[in-house]
């Protein structure tokens, strides 16, 4: 599946998402309606302001005595009371309302990245076990946009937004509250006209949607070109790419600038449209309003405390409006995260998947057949039986298939036709991780993870005991290059391992290999990319690592295939020679024999 050409489809299916989303809600929730809870009373303490300024006018400005009528019984509340107390009770009920929009903020943040640290952790143990090709068809960039950016966006920002509409909400509703206490007449009017304010707000769903799809697919082109500039830096350099790159980044972030701009110039009237009816509504109720008082049908206190309220209440219309359309982007988001949760590898166990027990009699290819592309095949129609503890060096020309047919042994991709028996057995009967557990890879440029030497050799085997780590550093020959270490075995090496060379790398991927002692071994070019004396000590830590295995070996090195047991020659796919260093030399015009011409009797005349 190519995540770039995402659709999120399910992004107006509201009840869905949201039925997705509450498994990992739920393990959060009671702190989650906590803070929803303590949103109610920050939102309805807007109101208090404007509440307050009705006795302010009424009794205190027109020094009259506040007489409440309380279960048959006449309260009277002198103005001047009423001038002391009101100050006072503002000032409290605004306090009260801090500390209870600190403790909101803090509980749903808490919940919201709790929330997204569950999807990260879940979308990332999905990604660990995705097919070799699902990394072939998608970029890092858009891999970590997918996996890592759009669950920010769906679960922090769902919170917040809930928040931030139970706010707007009951803000709202406190006001209107004040409104109808001051008077239900002009409060019909107000209400009537900031409702109008929310048609906008449901034409633009579709816009909002293409809109996030787009930058989702800008960004993840963003980040690839990082990565690529940061991993590439020395071929940018050696070609004198800068001014690509450069170039390249420029057009990228111009092409986010305009599909964000499309979006604000079909968006953007929203705002001023919502102020103009907030306007036309504030000018409604001032004539009505004028009305009123003139006819006596209304106080000044009243209409004063009524205005307040209603300039007030633009202020969560607004709010709620923005966040209802922040809150489509956070389902067009939770759309592209609920498609990751639906993508499944094509590679999994068969339902009656046996362990492999290692290595008895052979592996074989009978009539297999594979193309990474439908049509395209790269392997033909080849059969190979290898016999235990055999090595068979597989050679041929540049691009005829060689890597792809050792990938096909630890399923990195399966066979479109034939089949792969270890000991008879078609390999897809046995589980992935047995299967893997049993072969050692050593590859031409073999990925070292951040941290320590002695970190990235175990992983080869986390159970190995200190005398296991120890033979696999002897027989890698890594004793002299841990002797010259600061920190010998536990020196830190960076990301991808470039502080060491690549004949150290190699030796530590050596190490790794051997520690795992698997019955099967297979070497992809292991020794390509070295210089003479690092491609010397590394033969000899592979000679030691192939004792007694099963090995594949790819090499262009003489010495290595004319002591393999056989050799293979690859041809466009097709297996078109078999037979020893001096079996393939005997055939008269034969592919071995026309290689080792070209590219191998150079290095056997140099050791003469």
């Amino acid at each position: 599946m190519k995540l770039q050409n995402t659709t999120a489809e399910n992004s107006f299916r509201y009840s869905w998402l949201l039925k997705r989303m509450y498994p990992f809600f739920k393990p959060f929730m009671w702190r989650a309606f906590l803070g929803f809870l303590v949103a109610v009373p920050v939102g309805v303490l807007d109101g208090v302001v404007a509440f307050a300024l009705k006795p302010y006018m009424d009794y205190v400005i027109g020094q009259k005595d506040w007489v409440i009528n309380f279960w048959h019984l006449n309260v009277t509340i002198p103005s001047d009371v009423i001038a002391f107390a009101i100050p006072f009770a503002v000032i409290f009920f605004a306090l009260f309302q801090g500390v209870l929009k600190y403790l909101n903020d803090y509980l749903s943040s808490w919940t919201s990245q709790r929330m997204t640290n569950a999807i990260k952790i879940e979308l990332f143990n999905r990604l660990v076990y995705m097919d070799t090709s699902f990394y072939d068809e998608n970029s890092s960039g858009t891999i970590l946009q997918r996996y890592f950016n759009d669950c920010t966006i769906a679960s922090s920002g769902l919170v917040d937004n809930i928040k931030g509409i139970i706010i707007s909400v009951f803000g709202s509703l406190s006001l209107i509250g004040v409104m109808l206490y001051s008077s239900w007449k002009l409060a019909i009017v107000g209400v009537v006209v900031l409702s109008i304010a929310f048609v906008p707000v449901a034409l633009i769903r579709k816009r909002v949607k293409q809109n996030s799809n787009e930058n989702m697919v800008i960004g993840g082109n963003i980040t690839t070109n990082f990565n690529e500039t940061y991993a590439g830096n020395r071929v940018m350099r050696a070609y004198c790419l800068e001014e690509r790159q450069k170039q390249k980044f420029t057009e990228q972030i111009w092409e986010s600038f305009y599909i964000n701009m499309s979006l604000v110039k079909r968006t953007g009237w929203m705002g001023p449209l919502m102020y103009l009816i907030a306007s036309c509504g504030i000018a409604l109720v001032l004539g009505f309003g004028t009305h009123l008082i003139r006819s006596g049908a209304m106080t000044s206190g009243s209409f004063a405390s009524f205005v307040t309220s209603l300039l007030l209440l633009y202020k969560p219309v607004k709010n709620l409006g923005n966040t209802l359309t922040g809150i489509q982007v956070i389902f067009v988001a939770m759309g592209r995260v609920f498609e990751l949760f639906d993508v499944e590898p094509d590679l999994k166990d068969s339902v009656n998947a046996k362990p492999l027990r290692g290595l008895n009699n052979c592996i074989e290819f009978k009539n297999v057949c594979f193309g990474y592309i439908p049509n395209q095949e790269v392997i033909k129609n080849l059969s190979l039986k290898v016999n235990k503890n055999e090595t068979i060096a597989i050679v041929g020309n540049s691009g005829g298939g060689k890597s792809t047919l050792v990938n096909l042994i630890p399923r990195f991709y399966d066979v479109n036709s034939g089949e792969i028996l270890i000991d008879n057995e078609n390999i897809k009967n046995y589980t992935m991780k047995s299967l893997r557990e049993n072969i050692s890879m050593v590859f031409q440029d073999n990925f070292l993870f951040t941290g320590t030497i002695r970190e990235n050799i175990m992983m080869g085997n986390p159970d190995a005991n200190e005398e296991a780590l120890q033979n696999a550093i002897k027989y890698a020959h890594l004793e002299e290059m841990l002797a010259e270490m600061p920190d010998g075995l536990d020196t830190f090496i960076g990301e991808r391992g470039t502080s060491l060379s690549g004949g150290q790398r190699q030796r530590v991927a050596i190490a790794r290999a051997m520690i795992k002692n698997s019955p099967i071994v297979i070497l992809d070019e292991a020794t390509s990319a070295l210089d003479n004396k690092s491609e010397y000590i590394v033969q000899k830590a592979l000679d030691n690592l192939i004792q007694n295995k099963t090995v594949f070996v790819i090499a262009h090195r003489l010495s290595t295939i004319k002591n393999a047991d056989r050799i293979a020659v690859i041809n466009e796919g097709e297996l078109v020679e078999l037979g020893s260093h001096d079996e393939l030399m005997n055939i008269e015009n034969g592919q071995y024999r026309m290689l080792y011409d070209m590219q191998f009797k150079r290095q056997e005349n140099m050791t003469v």
